[in-house]
């Protein structure tokens, strides 16, 4: 029979494999483009929405969300438990 240690059991974080790493990569990426686009529109655009430059204030909302994600995964980071590994010899 295997034997349970009552030491304490290591943990890893999950760094770049967290979702919501990947989830502020993407939103982030996206932040950019729509905020290049709202700094090169022109005012036909602009007027199309009211006189709102909706392409730049989406990017700037998708870039804070962005960072805020990235802030949540950097201060409440995941820990995966860490194995030993399993000891071959048997059988």
């Amino acid at each position: 029979m295997a034997e349970q240690s009552s030491a304490p059991q290591r943990k890893k974080k999950a760094g770049a494999f967290d979702i919501r790493m990947v989830i502020a990569a993407l939103i982030g990426i996206y932040g950019v483009v729509l905020t290049i686009l709202g700094i090169i529109a022109n005012s036909k655009e602009v007027d199309k929405a009211d006189g709102i430059n909706i392409n730049l204030w989406a990017g700037i909302a998708m870039l804070v969300f962005a960072a805020l994600f990235v802030l949540w995964a950097r201060l409440r980071p995941i820990a995966v438990p860490v194995e030993a590994p399993a000891d071959r010899g048997e059988g």
